[in-house]
């Protein structure tokens, strides 16, 4: 199968992975045909990448990190319990029966049993084949990556924990901002941006007290967005003053918010993310974190359609681990723009010379 943006997709193509609500059922299956309608409604619904079928590429098989009932799982507590802090007015108290730590918990641990199956394997999210409330994915997905990335680090059980719980709930004060700012689609007015910088300092006030909930993952909600030159909020402390656990966090909330498409912009692509990351390295983020998260975090998914320096044109196929921004490239369009009967592949680990030039861009061929 072949991963296209939900824009580049033409009538006649069928899916190759069925998409879900965010409870898990399935809305649409494997194989089914778009059609300009439906496609145009995948992508008000903001699915921005839809895995499709294709014969030069039926062999490729994605894994995803979590299993399919620890997604959705991790996906039904955290919808259940934000959506029960929208509706309390009470700014002073979330959870009335303390049921966080437990609820998430479990769902952590579930989460830490998968990763540690997938460990050595360049993680892959993206916004694809799932409907699904932006706070909700994202949440999740920052909890993937802080969570893979401290595993690597060689963090103990209880450490893994701490980290992932602040990671899944660091942005639980937003629960309690005017929803009409949040979901605003265009830019937000200085007195609006200041309403929402509060979710950090409400979301620490809030887990603090809350029993079974470590206290770092507290401070993971109060310091995700502090940065190393001080311009972060809410307190402006340096790089020496932020705890390692929200460094991670404010590494992996900002690709996975750049990579996410907004109502007031397109997603970027991974490794144009990547690239935005490094610019900030030393003022806003940390370099060591930054460098980690691209070792072990595919740019480069398997399935994206890739033009290469050559001319060619291909689908990503294989990540190499120890070098995932190099991937193996399957080319199917020659340098001149000609389909080819025999695809061959390229390993950019191999064949240095070579890079990939744009993502993305591969000219479309009807899908059988």
């Amino acid at each position: 199968m072949r991963l296209l943006p939900t824009r580049s997709c033409e009538p006649g193509m069928r899916l190759g992975k069925c998409i879900y609500s965010e409870e898990g059922v399935i809305l649409l299956n494997e194989g089914v045909e778009l059609t300009g309608g439906l496609i145009g409604r995948l992508e008000r619904l903001g699915i921005d990448y839809l895995y499709i079928a294709d014969k030069a590429t039926e062999d490729l098989k994605i894994e995803e990190p979590l299993a399919d009932e620890t997604r959705i799982r991790a996906l039904t507590e955290i919808r259940t319990h934000f959506r029960s802090f929208m509706e309390n007015e009470s700014r002073s108290k979330f959870s009335k029966n303390h049921v966080l730590g437990r609820s998430f918990g479990n769902v952590m641990k579930m989460i830490i049993d998968d990763l540690n199956e997938k460990q050595g394997t360049a993680i892959m999210l993206l916004n694809m084949n799932v409907l699904n409330n932006y706070l909700y994915q994202h949440s999740l997905n920052v909890c993937i990556y802080a969570t893979m990335l401290g595993m690597v680090s060689g963090y103990t059980k209880d450490e893994l924990m701490a980290l992932g719980l602040g990671a899944l709930l660091h942005d639980i004060g937003k629960t309690k901002i005017n929803l009409d700012i949040i979901k605003k689609p265009g830019p937000l007015t200085a007195e609006e941006f200041e309403e929402v910088k509060k979710h950090t300092e409400i979301g620490f006030r809030l887990l603090k007290d809350e029993p079974n909930m470590p206290l770092l993952s507290a401070h993971c909600a109060f310091q995700h967005h502090e940065r190393e030159n001080g311009s972060g909020y809410p307190r402006g402390i340096t790089g020496k003053d932020i705890h390692e656990y929200a460094k991670w966090i404010a590494v992996a909330d900002s690709y996975d918010a750049m990579t996410t498409h907004r109502p007031h912009r397109l997603a970027m692509l991974p490794h144009q993310a990547m690239e935005v990351l490094f610019a900030g390295v030393g003022t806003l983020y940390d370099q060591r974190k930054v460098a980690m998260f691209r070792d072990n975090v595919a740019i480069y998914p398997l399935g994206l359609t890739v033009t290469l320096s050559t001319g060619e044109q291909g689908v990503v196929v294989n990540i190499n681990p120890a070098v995932p921004q190099r991937p193996v490239v399957r080319v199917l369009i020659d340098a001149y723009g000609q389909m080819l009967g025999q695809p061959y592949e390229i390993d950019l680990a191999e064949k240095l010379t070579v890079f990939i030039n744009h993502a993305d861009n591969i000219s479309q061929a009807r899908q059988a």
